[in-house]
């Protein structure tokens, strides 16, 4: 009898190729936990933490952004032929410029709105932001010192809205609430200067003559 040249491990299914088809031996595969167990409590808090901490990052991002953009607004609506503000002019530019400036954007919105129909998208966003602006405003508006004539002309040095370059600046708040009165918010690289100017005067909070 010729002898076989079978091989007798062909027949035999190979181990791992019964894994793979399985599925029960991959690397990647997912632990699953009781839903009320300790492991699962403990996933699910650290879930909720890093979705918290993406929704800060984001709020923290689109502060920055708005404030910038807020900057950006005063430091084109600067006029080049004065040295600084008046404090009554700082108001009036924000009054009827800065929390209008959305005005007629708005009304275009209005005014292409069939009647009964909701409003866009676009006109619920611009009315938001009018009415955040104004809360702001009403609280205290923070913004460069436009008054102060050395806080202008670095002022007028800020290139490229770069953010970096805010905290030299001398930064006060305003109020619609109270129009008669600056909040010193940062002093800026010009403390020692206003320290030895405001002597026996409130250095966070001062009255400015109209």
């Amino acid at each position: 009898m010729a002898p076989s040249n079978a091989n007798p491990k062909a027949d035999q299914p190979n181990k791992r190729a019964r894994k793979d088809m399985g599925g029960s031996g991959s690397k990647t595969k997912e632990k699953l936990f009781h839903p009320e167990s300790r492991k699962a409590g403990q996933l699910e808090r650290k879930k909720l933490r890093k979705q918290k901490l993406v929704v800060a990052k984001s709020h923290r991002t689109q502060a920055q952004t708005d404030r910038i953009d807020r900057f950006v607004f005063f430091y084109h609506a600067l006029p080049l032929d004065v040295p600084c503000l008046t404090l009554a002019e700082i108001h009036e530019l924000i009054r009827d410029v800065w929390v209008t400036r959305h005005d007629s954007a708005i009304a275009a919105e209005e005014a292409a709105r069939r009647k009964g129909r909701p409003r866009s998208v676009r006109e619920e966003k611009l009315r938001a932001l009018r009415t955040a602006e104004l809360e702001e405003y009403r609280t205290g508006l923070e913004i460069p010192d436009l008054t102060d004539a050395p806080t202008v002309e670095m002022f007028r040095k800020w290139e490229n809205a770069e953010p970096g370059y805010l905290p030299i600046l001398r930064l006060i708040r305003v109020s619609s609430t109270k129009p008669d009165e600056i909040i010193v918010s940062s002093q800026g690289l010009r403390a020692k200067e206003l320290n030895n100017t405001v002597e026996g005067v409130d250095e966070t909070s001062m009255d400015v003559e109209k």
